[in-house]
C-alpha cells in the first residue's frame, strides 16, 4: 500500500494512506462530547433507577427517555446509539459497571489513536557545514554534554552544539597506523562513563577519554581481534553504572561481547608493569579477555553467522538478548539469549530472503523491524521466527535504515533510492513519504540518527551531513517550567517574577515582558521546593524544600544560610514567614519552627525553642501575620490559632461547628486528586474510602490559606471581618478575631475540593484558584464590614471567572505595575500566567513572544489615607453627597472599569448647594472624589466579556393585584385647578427669597475659611477678569477692521 508523492516542502499526512475518497463531515460522538458533570448525572440516574438482583439497571427505552431528560443536550436517538454500543450482549439492559467499562475502553482507545496518528510536520532540510572530507560513519548525541557527535572513516570528529553548528573537530590517532593509512569502521559512545570506542581496519578497538584533562587521549587499546570490527553498540545499566556490555560485530561473521562488572571504576585492569599518567595507554590483547585475566570483565561470543559481514549488532535489556544481522539469507536475524550463571548462548535464527541491512528494536511493542533488501520492512515478534507480524510495502528500493519513533509508535524508513517513510505500526499504513530534496549523488553511504528528544533526523550522504527538524505541534501548550510550579513571587525592587517546581528549580523573569533572564537548577538537588518567600528588603530569597532545609539566597545564586528544620530528615514546608526579628516556617509535626535572626551568623543554622508549644491537632499548612504582633496559623483540621508573636503564646482559637458548618456532597469527589497533588501529611495520605464520600469528613475543613484585611479600619469598632481564610470545600470563610466569630462564608468553587486565595494590599480583590485550573475574582471591598445576628452566605460581586491552567492551580500572586492590578499563578501544568484584574491573559511565562506593559497613568491607590487627613467637615459634607446620591434606575456595565464610572457619574450629577463646593478647593476635591473606588485600572478593557445581571438572584414572582384608588378631585376635575390662573402664574417672573432673608445666621466667609485660600481665591477671580477682559478687547479690534474694509 503506497502513499502519493510529497516533496518535502509541503510534506503532509498521506491522505489517501489512509481514506480513499471524499472527505465526509460528521458529527461527533455522543460518548466523546458529554463532560464530567454529565457523567454525574448519569451515574445519579443509574442508582435512582429500579434493582434487579440488588443491581440498578436501565433498559433501552428507560436509557434513552431518563438519560435525555437528565443531561438535556443530546437527542434520543444519540442516547439509544450509545446504547446500542453498551449493549454488546444484545440483553436488552445495561447498569453502571457496563456503561464505565465501555467508556473507559473507548477513551483508551482513543489516546491510543491519537498518539498513533499524529503525523509529523518538518522544517525546510538544512545542510550542515561540510567539514568532513570522508564518508561520515556515525552520528551520536551526547547528552552530558548537550551536543552532538559525528566521525567519519579518516578519524576526524566533529563536535556539533545544540544549535548544530561545528564549535571544534578532532582527529584521532593510533600508535601502530599512519593518518594516512586511517580507516574508522565504525564508533559508539559509552555514556556512563564518557567515553568513546572506535574500531578500525587494524583489527583493534581503542578507547577514548572525552573528560581528560590532556586531550583526546587514548586510554586503552584492546588488539589482537580475529576480524576487523563493524558494528559496535554499548548498553549499561541506569540502576547501576557499573554493569555494562559493549557489543560487537565483524567481517568473519563473529558476533562478540564484552560485558563489564566494574565499569564505573575501570573498564579493564592496569598491569602493574604499565606506565603510570592519563596519558600513558594501556594495551590489551583479546586473547586475555578470553581466559580471564581481567576480573573487571568476562567476553561473550558466537559464531551462527559463519563468514557472513555482520552489518548490525545491538544489546536488548528487555530481551536480555543480543541481536544481530547480515545481508544473507540464511541466519539473516540471530538472537543469541544470555543464560543466568552460564557463560554460552542460546542462538534463535530469523531466515529473511536477501538478507538486511538494518534492525531496530521496541521494547515497548516487543517488535523488531528489518530493513530488507527486498525493499520491504518486515516486523517480528522475537519469539515467532515462522513468519513476520506484518510486513510493511511501499518502498521501490533496496531499504538501507530502518528507526523506531518510540512514543509515537512510528517507524521510519530510508531507502537507496531517497525517500524517506514514516510508518504507523498499529495500523502498518505508511503515512508519510518524503523526497525530491536530497542529494543527487548516484553512488552514496548513509547513516541515519534520529535523537527523538530534540524531534531531530540525521541522514549522512557520503560526507554531507543533513537534518530535519520537526516543528512543534499546533496544539503543544506553553510551559514555563519542565516540571510542575509550587510557587511564584513578584520582587517590587527588581521588577523580576521568580518561581519555581518540583524540579527543585527557580527561575527569574521580567514581568514587563515576560522573559526568562536566569535559573538556579539543584537548589535542593533533587528535593521539590514547596514554597518560597522574600525578606523585607527583597534582597534575599527563600526556599524551602520537602528535604527539610530552608535555603538562604541572594540574586546571583548564592547560598548564605541553611537553616535546618527536619534535622537531616525530610519533612514538609507548607510556608514561611520572614519577620522583623525571625523566621516562621510552618507545615511539620504541627508546631512552629523558628529562627532567631541574631543567631543566623554560621552557614548551617539550627532552629531555636518555640515557647508556645503543640496547639494544633494536625499538620500546620498556612500562617499570616499583622503587625504589631498579631500571628496565625491554620491547620488540616480546619483550625485557627491566633498568637501574641512577642511572647509566643496564644490568645484566641476560633474553629468551625462541624453539625453547622455548610457542607456540600459533590465536594468530597475530588478529595483524591487533591491529596495526591498537594503533597500534604501522611495522615492525609491514608484516608479511608469511608471518609471520600463522606460530606463531614475532615478534609472538608483543611484550611489552605490564611490573610488578615489590614486595610479596613474601624475594625475593633465595628467588629466586621478582619481575618479571612480559605480551603476544603471550596469555601472562603470571614472572621472577626474581635468578636470571636465566624461572620461569613460562601462556596467559591462548587464541587472542585481544596482551594487556594490572596487577596490584593487593598483588601478590595479576593482571587481564589481550583484544582482544575480555575481562578475568580471577586470584590469584597464591602463585603462583612459590620456583624449581623445571623452568619452571611451570600458571596460577594463575582468580577470574572476563567481558567488559565489545565491543572490544579498552586499558588496566586498580586502585583502593581503601571498603574495595574495584575494577577500571577503557577499550575501543576508547568506554567506560570500573567492576567490582568479583569482576567484577560496577558501571556505565560516562556513563550515565544514577549509582551510590552504599556506605560499607564498611575491612579491614586489609597483615598482612605487622604480622607482621614481632611477635616471633619470636609467628611460631613462627602457624606451628604453619598446620602443624597440615590440611583433610581441600574443597569449592569460590561467591565468593572464601566461599572465605577457609572457610579460616580450618577454621583456628579447631585446637584448639593454647599459653599465648600464653590472654592478653588472644594473643586479639586470632588474632581478626585469622582476618581473613588478605582484604586486599580483596568489592563485590557476591550477584551473583556459582558458580566452576569444584576438581578438574575432575584425571586420574581406574580404581581399582586391594584386595589382601586378614588381619584383626587384635582384629577377629575382639572380646569378647576389648573386653568387661566396657571397661565398668569407663568407668566409674570418668579420673585425668589433672597439668601440672606433665607440664613439663620449671618454668613461670614473670613471666619469659616483660611486667610490664605480666599487670598488665593481672590487672585485667581482677577486674573479670570483679566483674561476675558483681553479677549473681548481683541474680538472688538477684529470686528473694527472688518468694518473698515
Amino acid at each position: 500500500m503506497s502513499c502519493n508523492h510529497l516533496s518535502f516542502k509541503d510534506s503532509q499526512s498521506c491522505a489517501g494512506c489512509r481514506t480513499s475518497g471524499k472527505t465526509i463531515m460528521k458529527t461527533e460522538q455522543l460518548e466523546n462530547r458529554l463532560s464530567i458533570y454529565d457523567f454525574m448525572k448519569i451515574q445519579d440516574t443509574f442508582m435512582k433507577s429500579p434493582g434487579l438482583n440488588g443491581t440498578a439497571v436501565m433498559t433501552r427505552e428507560m436509557f434513552t427517555e431518563q438519560m435525555a431528560a437528565a443531561v438535556g443536550h443530546s437527542t434520543k436517538e444519540e442516547f439509544g446509539e450509545l446504547f446500542d454500543k453498551v449493549d454488546l450482549t444484545r440483553s436488552g439492559f445495561i447498569d453502571w459497571d457496563k456503561m464505565t467499562s465501555f467508556m473507559l475502553l473507548s477513551f483508551y482507545e482513543k489516546d491510543e489513536r491519537m498518539n498513533s496518528t499524529v503525523i509529523p510536520q518538518w522544517k525546510n532540510l538544512r545542510l550542515l557545514s561540510p567539514d568532513h572530507k570522508d564518508t561520515i560513519q556515525n552520528i551520536t548525541y551526547l547528552k552530558g554534554s548537550s551536543c552532538y557527535l559525528t566521525a567519519s572513516r579518516n578519524g576526524l570528529l566533529g563536535v556539533w552544539g545544540e544549535n548544530l553548528k561545528l564549535q571544534r573537530t578532532l582527529q584521532i590517532t593510533t600508535e601502530d597506523v599512519k593518518l594516512k593509512d586511517l580507516w574508522v569502521t565504525t564508533v559508539v559512545l559509552l555514556a556512563n562513563v564518557s567515553k568513546i570506542a572506535v574500531a578500525f581496519t587494524s583489527k583493534e578497538i581503542c578507547f577514548y577519554d572525552l573528560n581528560s584533562k590532556q586531550g583526546f587521549s587514548c586510554q586503552y587499546r584492546l588488539c589482537g581481534l580475529q576480524g576487523t570490527v563493524l558494528c559496535m553498540d554499548y548498553w549499561y545499566n541506569p540502576h547501576d553504572g557499573n554493569e555494562a556490555i559493549l557489543t560487537f560485530g565483524d567481517i568473519s561473521g563473529q558476533v562478540q561481547a564484552i560485558s563489564f562488572t566494574t565499569a564505573l571504576i575501570s573498564l579493564f585492569e592496569r598491569p602493574a608493569s604499565s606506565p603510570e599518567g592519563e596519558e600513558a595507554t594501556v594495551t590489551i590483547s583479546w586473547q586475555e579477555l578470553v581466559s580471564g585475566y581481567h576480573k573487571c570483565c568476562y567476553t561473550l561470543k558466537h559464531k551462527l553467522h559463519y563468514k557472513d559481514w555482520v552489518k548490525q549488532v545491538a544489546y536488548s535489556s528487555s530481551l536480555d538478548a543480543f541481536i544481530s544481522s547480515t545481508t544473507s539469507n540464511i541466519n539473516t536475524l540471530v538472537l543469541a539469549w544470555r543464560e543466568k550463571l552460564k557463560p554460552h548462548l542460546t542462538t534463535t535464527s530469523f531466515n529473511i530472503a536477501r538478507g538486511v541491512n538494518a534492525f531496530d528494536f521496541h521494547s515497548r511493542l516487543n517488535l523488531i523491524a528489518t530493513a530488507g533488501i527486498n525493499h520491504r520492512v518486515c516486523l517480528w515478534n522475537p519469539y515467532v521466527t515462522s513468519k513476520p507480524a506484518g510486513v510493511l510495502q511501499g518502498h521501490s528500493a533496496t531499504i538501507i535504515a530502518v528507526q523506531f519513533i518510540t512514543e509515537r509508535k512510528q517507524l521510519f524508513s530510508f531507502s537507496k533510492d531517497k525517500v524517506l517513510r514514516i510508518w504507523d505500526i498499529q495500523h502498518q499504513l505508511c503515512i508519510q513519504r518524503v523526497a525530491g530534496s536530497f542529494p543527487k549523488s548516484l553512488e552514496f553511504q548513509s547513516t541515519l540518527y534520529f535523537n527523538e528528544a530534540h524531534g531531530r533526523l540525521f541522514i549522512s550522504f557520503n560526507n554531507q551531513l543533513m537534518v530535519l527538524e520537526m516543528k512543534q505541534e499546533t496544539n503543544r501548550r506553553v510551559t514555563s517550567h519542565r516540571e510542575a510550579v509550587t510557587c511564584v513571587l513578584y520582587n517590587s525592587v527588581f521588577k523580576q517574577v521568580i518561581s519555581s517546581d518540583i524540579g527543585s528549580t527557580v527561575t527569574f523573569w521580567l514581568i514587563d515582558t515576560g522573559q526568562k533572564i536566569k535559573q538556579f537548577t539543584g537548589c535542593h538537588g533533587d528535593a521539590e521546593i514547596s514554597t518560597m518567600a522574600l525578606d523585607a528588603s527583597e534582597t534575599r530569597l527563600l526556599t524551602g524544600s520537602t528535604d527539610g532545609t530552608v535555603k538562604v539566597w541572594d540574586f546571583s545564586g548564592h547560598c548564605h544560610h541553611k537553616l535546618s528544620i527536619g534535622r537531616d530528615r525530610a519533612v514538609d514546608i507548607s510556608q514561611i514567614l520572614v519577620l522583623k526579628e525571625t523566621i516562621l516556617i510552618t507545615g511539620w509535626d504541627r508546631i512552629i519552627t523558628v529562627f532567631r535572626l541574631s543567631n543566623m551568623t554560621q552557614f548551617l543554622v539550627q532552629p531555636a525553642e518555640w515557647k508556645g508549644g503543640v496547639q494544633h491537632q494536625d499538620d500546620i499548612l498556612c500562617a499570616a501575620f499583622s503587625p504589631p504582633h498579631t500571628l496565625v496559623t491554620g491547620s488540616f483540621g480546619g483550625e485557627i490559632v491566633i498568637w501574641d508573636n512577642s511572647t509566643e503564646s496564644v490568645y484566641l482559637k476560633l474553629h468551625l461547628d462541624l453539625q453547622k458548618s455548610l457542607k456540600s456532597k459533590s465536594d468530597t469527589q475530588y478529595l483524591q486528586q487533591q491529596l495526591s497533588s498537594q503533597r500534604m501529611s501522611s495522615k492525609r495520605c491514608t484516608i479511608s474510602a469511608a471518609d471520600f464520600y463522606d460530606p463531614d469528613a475532615e478534609c472538608n475543613n483543611t484550611i489552605t490559606r490564611l490573610f488578615f484585611l489590614e486595610d479596613r479600619n474601624n475594625i475593633s469598632v465595628t467588629g466586621g471581618a478582619n481575618l479571612v481564610s480559605c480551603g476544603g470545600a471550596g469555601y472562603v470563610r470571614f472572621w472577626s478575631t474581635v468578636k470571636n466569630r465566624l461572620i461569613g462564608e460562601f462556596e467559591a468553587h462548587g464541587g472542585v475540593g481544596s482551594i487556594i486565595m490572596t487577596i490584593d494590599k487593598m483588601c478590595q480583590y479576593l482571587i481564589t484558584g481550583d484544582l482544575i485550573g480555575y481562578v475568580k475574582i471577586w470584590n469584597i471591598q464591602d463585603y462583612c464590614l459590620s456583624p449581623n445576628e445571623s452568619k452571611v452566605t451570600e458571596p460577594p460581586l463575582l468580577i470574572r471567572s476563567f481558567q488559565p491552567h489545565n491543572d490544579h492551580v498552586t499558588y496566586l500572586e498580586t502585583c502593581e505595575r503601571n498603574g495595574c492590578l495584575l494577577i500571577l499563578t503557577s499550575s501543576a501544568d508547568c506554567s506560570v500566567a500573567l492576567s490582568d484584574i479583569s482576567g484577560t491573559t496577558i501571556g505565560i511565562f516562556g513563550q515565544e513572544e514577549h509582551w510590552r506593559i504599556e506605560n499607564t497613568p498611575i491612579v491614586l491607590k489609597d483615598e482612605r489615607k487622604q480622607e482621614e487627613s481632611m477635616s471633619q467637615m470636609e467628611k460631613d459634607e462627602v457624606e451628604k453627597e453619598k446620602t443624597a446620591s440615590v440611583l433610581e434606575e441600574e443597569s449592569l456595565p460590561s467591565s468593572v472599569e464601566a461599572a465605577v464610572l457609572f457610579l460616580h457619574d450618577k454621583e456628579e450629577s447631585v446637584c448639593m448647594t454647599s459653599p465648600w463646593e464653590n472654592t478653588i478647593l472644594g473643586k479639586k476635591y470632588k474632581e478626585s472624589n469622582i476618581q473613588k473606588g478605582k484604586k486599580h485600572k483596568l489592563f485590557h478593557v476591550k477584551n473583556m466579556g459582558n458580566s452576569t445581571g444584576i438581578f438574575r438572584s432575584l425571586n420574581i414572582g406574580t404581581l399582586e393585584e391594584v386595589v382601586e384608588m378614588n381619584r383626587p378631585d384635582f384629577v377629575l376635575n382639572p380646569n378647576k385647578y389648573f386653568g387661566e390662573k396657571t397661565e398668569e402664574r407663568c407668566s409674570g417672573s418668579v420673585m425668589l427669597p433672597t439668601l440672606s432673608e433665607t440664613l439663620k445666621a449671618v454668613f461670614d466667609e473670613k471666619s469659616l475659611f483660611p486667610k490664605e485660600i480666599l487670598e488665593r481665591e481672590q487672585k485667581a477671580r482677577q486674573l479670570n477678569k483679566q483674561i476675558c477682559s483681553g479677549g473681548k478687547i481683541k474680538t472688538h479690534k477684529k470686528q473694527t477692521k472688518l468694518k473698515e474694509k
